[in-house]
């Protein structure tokens, strides 16, 4: 509160973003309520499951109810909310399927991370010993570091497939209608970043580019204790993941990032 009252006293004029959690949201309405006043434009809000079981098994200390209250409430500041859900390596292509459902029906953006154990927290005392990965650049919550259920290829394929549905729903044609004039300025100054990721996503975010991350060679990877002790699990080996890669072999033109 003592940061928005100091930026409230000297008069500067912005826009805002901010992260936050549903039960950190309803403990205090009041500094959210006055940061809309200062200029809060944009919440990116950790949701994280779409029912008590996926709360319970991402040791998620909030309700389902308190978070939808929380998304309730952020819907009534009139700011743009972002949803996050978190997707565990446990899923199976109908899993994917209710959650694409249950997010195309809201009127907001919903973007996924991956269930990600990182050093020093509590996941990662508990699962430390079924990463499949250490290699540190794979811990960016878009990669699955712990066992998948299905095939890693088609846990991929299903995370991107719905997450271009969410997307979809909200970027391309539909939304340069709503930023064709932020649109028209940057291209009078020449920028064109901003519009080619209105159409961009489907060309980036590939399953098989994805996959391809796992067959890079280690160099920098995490440790599993304190003391340095030789780790039961490696990065997959590299003839493995050149097996899984086999399924995904596109054509020289879609395979060109950028």
């Amino acid at each position: 509160m003592a940061i928005g009252e100091a930026i409230a006293r000297s008069g500067i004029k912005k826009q805002y973003y901010l992260e936050t959690r549903g039960d950190v949201l309803l403990r205090h309405r009041d500094v959210f309520r006055f940061w809309k006043s200062l200029g809060l434009e944009y919440m990116f809000l950790g949701i994280e499951a779409i029912d008590e079981e996926g709360l319970q098994k991402l040791r998620k200390r909030a309700t389902l109810g308190s978070n939808f209250e929380a998304l309730e409430f952020a819907r009534s500041l009139g700011i743009y909310v972002l949803i996050n859900l978190i997707a565990d390596p446990e899923w199976d292509r109908e899993r994917f399927r209710i959650v694409r459902e249950w997010g195309l029906e809201l009127p907001e953006v919903v973007n996924i991370s991956i269930n990600t154990p990182y050093p020093g927290t509590e996941s990662w005392i508990s699962e430390a010993g079924r990463v499949v990965s250490r290699d540190y650049r794979l811990y960016d919550i878009q990669h699955a570091v712990l066992p998948t259920k299905l095939p890693l290829a088609e846990f991929y394929e299903e995370l991107v497939t719905t997450q271009q549905a969410f997307y979809r729903k909200h970027m391309g044609w539909r939304r340069l209608i709503k930023v064709a004039g932020v649109v028209a300025a940057q291209l009078a100054r020449g920028q064109t970043n901003f519009l080619g990721s209105l159409f961009g996503l489907e060309r980036v975010f590939r399953p098989e580019y994805l996959l391809a991350d796992h067959a890079r060679i280690t160099r920098s990877r995490y440790r599993l204790n304190r003391h340095g002790d030789e780790p039961r699990c490696t990065s997959m080996p590299r003839k493995a993941a050149k097996d899984v890669l086999s399924m995904w072999r596109p054509s020289a033109s879609s395979t060109r990032r950028g």
